[in-house]
């Protein structure tokens, strides 16, 4: 049975289990991939509305660090490196280890409140091409 299965039973009382399903998506719910696997990419999305992705098959290496009062984490491709900086970022370090991470998108400072500094928060988004 698929992960993404979900009783029906509204539908099938009305005698329609074909039709589409209302429900609407949560906009968090397409971050992270169903389970570990295989071809995968990293899409980063600034505040800006610029997007780049990166292959998961080059991902060298990570290193998660704490700089001031807010974490870091570098990631090593084989092209290019880079580094996400926020609060709470730890989890996502260990989602990263398995591939899961889809999409990654920096917020915006000026809406960055306390209440938010708990949860996995990505600040900035630094990317650098590696030299030949």
């Amino acid at each position: 049975m698929s992960q993404g299965f979900k009783l029906r039973y509204d539908e099938m009382r009305e005698n329609d289990p074909t039709k589409a399903s209302n429900a609407s998506r949560s906009s968090g719910e397409n971050d992270y991939y169903d389970s570990p696997g295989n071809a995968r990419s990293l899409c980063l999305v600034w505040p800006d509305g610029k997007r780049a992705f990166f292959s998961y098959a080059y991902l060298v290496s990570g290193e998660f660090s704490l700089a001031d009062d807010k974490n870091v984490i570098v990631l090593s491709f084989s092209s290019h490196t880079l580094t996400l900086k926020g609060y709470g970022l730890e989890p996502l370090l260990m989602a990263l280890l398995d591939h899961l991470p889809k999409i990654i998108v920096a917020a915006d400072t000026r809406y960055v409140l306390n209440d938010n500094l708990k949860e996995v928060l990505v600040l900035d988004i630094l990317v650098e091409k590696k030299e030949e």
